[in-house]
């Protein structure tokens, strides 16, 4: 009897529609869901365009992957459960994550927009100020005593500039004839050594100037000291309230440039539209007219403390520079050096401006 069905299994016909799937009779239901399990658990038929050497299905063995409903491969989150791996599920921390950092990533971008738009409104209405004030079609905002002190420092400056130039000249030939008239002491030596009829002559002249070199060098720490001064007064303390002025006329320039845009939308209609755009042009005429104000009171503060400073910076370096020079042209070599203590000038040691010879290396 089991060779009878066997055979009969073999020989019997599978009825498949045009769509590849079985029928339906009840005595195939075994075979038609052997036929589903292979369908599904096979290749994805998604990946080419055609699958030969199928179960059945139209002439050719040849199944058209439109038929193919779904996935090719299902997944069964029973399967890891069962062999203790964890399967995060839909909506878990790590889709949340990933959503928060496109919300930050997004939020950046906008902000990033924002800033460039409003860099880019500030920059026009600035550019066509300034043109319209070249040309002689703008007003601007004048504080007739702030702008002639900065007239006045700017000239100074200027003139301050050229003393720490010639200064540091000054300084450089000094050197160069120090540096000769010790070269030139140590020959009047050696040849006081070498030479017994002029023994003295050479070396009354090797003391003598090696006496002037010492001079010289006290001298020189003492014009050093007035160069850093000057330096320290004119590019930090006066480029420093420069800056400050800089930003001020800056802040003048934009509070300008919004006080005509707020004069020329007053002139224009009074709709609702035209409303809305003038409470915005005011807020940002008020914002801009603080920031001109404050800069202005910053100025005036930093120009009054700046001609303190330098009236009582220069004061001593001058004094210090004519005591120095006199001294040392006078030949006093006791004023030059009580002008040193006087000042608190250091001088470096010999050699100090020399670098090490591990520095050499």
């Amino acid at each position: 009897m089991a060779e009878g069905i066997m055979s009969k299994a073999a020989t019997m016909e599978i009825p498949i529609n045009s769509n590849g799937d079985t029928g339906t009779q009840p005595e195939d239901d075994s075979l038609e869901q052997d036929l589903q399990q292979v369908m599904v658990s096979g290749p994805n038929l998604n990946e080419t365009s055609i699958v030969s050497g199928g179960y059945g299905g139209p002439a050719g063995g040849i199944i058209p992957t439109s038929t193919i409903k779904g996935p090719a491969i299902r997944f069964n989150p029973e399967y890891l459960d069962r062999r203790g791996a964890h399967v995060p599920a839909p909506g878990s921390s790590n889709h949340s994550t990933c959503t928060a950092m496109e919300e930050v990533s997004r939020g950046v971008a906008v902000e990033k927009l924002d800033s460039v738009k409003k860099w880019g409104i500030n920059t026009y209405k600035c550019t066509k100020q300034m043109f319209s004030e070249r040309f002689g079609r703008g007003s601007r905002t004048v504080d007739l005593e702030l702008e002639a002190q900065i007239d006045v420092l700017r000239d100074t400056k200027s003139k301050y500039e050229n003393i720490l130039r010639l200064a540091t000249a000054l300084t450089s030939h000094f050197q160069s004839m120090v540096q000769t008239q010790q070269a030139l002491g140590d020959t009047f030596t050696d040849l006081s050594q070498k030479s017994p009829e002029l023994q003295d002559e050479f070396g009354y002249n090797a003391e003598t100037q090696k006496l002037l070199c010492k001079n010289g060098e006290s001298l020189l720490g003492a014009i050093n000291f007035f160069v850093s001064s000057i330096d320290t007064l004119v590019n930090k303390t006066m480029e420093d309230t420069l800056m400050t002025i800089k930003h001020y006329e800056n802040a003048r320039l934009e509070f300008d440039a919004y006080r005509s845009d707020l004069e020329e939308l007053s002139l224009g209609p009074r709709d609702s539209a035209a409303m809305v755009r003038i409470d915005m042009a005011q807020h940002e005429y008020q914002v801009h007219r603080d920031k001109y104000e404050r800069l202005r009171s910053d100025v005036t503060i930093k120009l009054k403390f700046l001609e303190e400073n330098k009236v009582k910076v220069m004061h001593k370096q001058l004094l210090l520079f004519h005591n120095a020079i006199s001294a040392y042209f006078a030949g006093n070599q006791q004023q030059l050096e009580q002008t040193l203590v006087q000042f608190n000038v250091k001088l470096k040691p010999p050699g100090a401006d020399k670098p090490s010879w591990l520095e050499e290396q």
